[in-house]
């Protein structure tokens, strides 16, 4: 059974032709075949979410699809009912499992014990299918047709702030995954964690980023900036602290021209302007922030129809 739970789960070769359907989907709009007609896909979310939620019911409607959403405080899940009963009890019902949690290996435990295609919509680990979003949206960019996986090889991506964070972690392997280079800066005491770089190292990218205290010399020769928020849930007690060492790692104006002239910027949001970004950089014109987010859409879509295939042959 193939499943989405982090960035390497589907091979270099298979971006292409995942890249190309995200950009059917999206161009087509409306018009295009509904390959999840007559199945239900459930997502189980344990954490709150806007564009994640929405892109994902609205894209399995738009496939022919029923969403079916449940809160952790819906089912029994780790309370009355292991994770992996609740696997195949879920298995029996629905014909894929969309899960947003805490934990990296909730997702994995449901994948192994269950018989349908599981989607890791987060973790405190990993954000896969942002990472693929945002390389979509930055091949939709650079090329006009043609395998857009290909104008990704070459390019660099500066990640600023809480290197240690899933979206950091997500990009660091998705980077590598798709040939880029990638350089990130924060403070020290946020840099990536030994768990991920055992992850690397597992997934044949062992030293494969660069990280530094320096914000100039990370964005120094980027095609893309790119910020995530400095709080993220369940850290909000850390709130004070975090935006205090944080603060000189903000992408202002004078960083963001610090990278290529034509660099992009990139934020996954919600946005806290004044904090990890300035607003004139939030409106910047080369701000294409909300193509990410519309690109959930159709990126998640391809992922969907992609899984299912692979379900229909297993």
């Amino acid at each position: 059974m193939k499943h989405f739970l982090q960035e390497t789960d589907f091979a270099a070769s298979e971006l292409a032709p995942l890249f190309s359907l995200a950009r059917e989907y999206k161009q087509q709009r409306g018009s295009h075949e509904q390959p999840l007609r007559g199945q239900t896909w459930a997502l189980v979310f344990s954490k709150s979410s806007t564009r994640t939620r929405v892109s994902f019911e609205v894209g399995i409607h738009e496939l022919g699809g029923n969403p079916l959403f449940l809160n952790r405080n819906d089912i029994q899940i780790g309370r009355g009912e292991s994770v992996e009963d609740t696997a195949k009890v879920l298995s029996r019902f629905v014909h894929g499992l969309i899960v947003r949690t805490f934990d990296h290996a909730e997702v994995e435990r449901l994948a192994a014990a269950g018989n349908i295609p599981v989607i890791n919509a987060l973790t405190d680990y990993l954000h896969p299918c942002q990472i693929y979003t945002d390389a979509f949206t930055m091949a939709e960019r650079w090329t006009r047709s043609g395998d857009m996986a290909r104008a990704l090889r070459g390019r660099k991506i500066a990640f600023l702030g809480d290197t240690s964070c899933n979206v950091a972690n997500s990009w660091i392997l998705g980077a590598n995954l798709f040939g880029m280079k990638i350089s990130l800066a924060g403070p020290k005491e946020f840099a990536p964690t030994a768990a991920l770089n055992a992850t690397l190292a597992k997934e044949g990218f062992a030293n494969r980023y660069q990280f530094t205290t320096d914000p100039f010399e990370a964005v120094r020769d980027a095609d893309v900036v790119y910020t995530d928020v400095w709080v993220s849930m369940g850290k909000e007690e850390e709130a004070r602290e975090r935006i205090r060492v944080m603060t000189p790692y903000a992408v202002t104006g004078k960083l963001f021209a610090a990278a290529k002239p034509d660099a992009l910027f990139m934020h996954c949001l919600p946005a806290h302007p004044g904090e990890e970004v300035t607003q004139d950089v939030l409106d910047s014109p080369r701000s294409i922030i909300f193509d990410q987010a519309e690109n959930r859409l159709h990126l998640q879509k391809a992922l969907m129809a992609t899984l299912n295939v692979a379900r229909t042959r297993t």
